[in-house]
């Protein structure tokens, strides 16, 4: 006979954060596309303004090459909770920050504001595991790279 499973405990409700969580900020202008029937914006947008926000400032930095770098992010896992309905024609600001860099791998948290709001009105995370392109094998994080992340790291909530 098995013991009985321990009762599962539930998470802690996510809240909204400020924008002092985040280190940088990109801002984002919502499309008419972006709102679905019920006249907010569609969640699936969401994950679309983390790649976008994170991304651009990879390439800003000089450490991404989408076209012809020789490693590229791909992402394992992602997640966001939603707190306020964001909608178009607002301009939406996405706080960045890094929570964990292992020696291949990164966590990118994103909080998106609307502009001038002074907490998340979402806020999710993304993993990328950075691969050789052609192989898609696991590569290290060169200097280069770490040291842009080193201006995203946090170490609060």
């Amino acid at each position: 006979m098995t013991a009985p499973m321990p009762p599962i405990q539930p998470l802690p409700k996510p809240q909204a954060l400020p924008r002092s969580a985040y280190p940088v900020f990109r801002t984002i202008t919502t499309r008419w596309m972006d709102n679905d029937a019920y006249g907010h914006v569609n969640n699936v947008v969401y994950y679309s303004w983390f790649d976008t926000a994170v991304n651009a400032y990879l390439i800003e930095q000089g450490v991404l090459d989408i076209h012809n770098g020789a490693s590229i992010g791909l992402v394992v896992e992602t997640q966001c909770n939603y707190f306020a309905p964001l909608a178009f024609p607002q301009t939406i600001e996405a706080g960045i920050r890094v929570a964990h860099q292992g020696t291949s791998s990164v966590r990118y948290e994103v909080g998106l504001f609307a502009q001038g709001e002074p907490m998340t009105a979402a806020r999710g995370h993304f993993v990328h595991v950075y691969v050789d392109r052609h192989s898609r094998r696991p590569v290290p994080l060169s200097g280069e790279f770490q040291t842009v992340l080193a201006t995203l790291q946090v170490t609060t909530p």
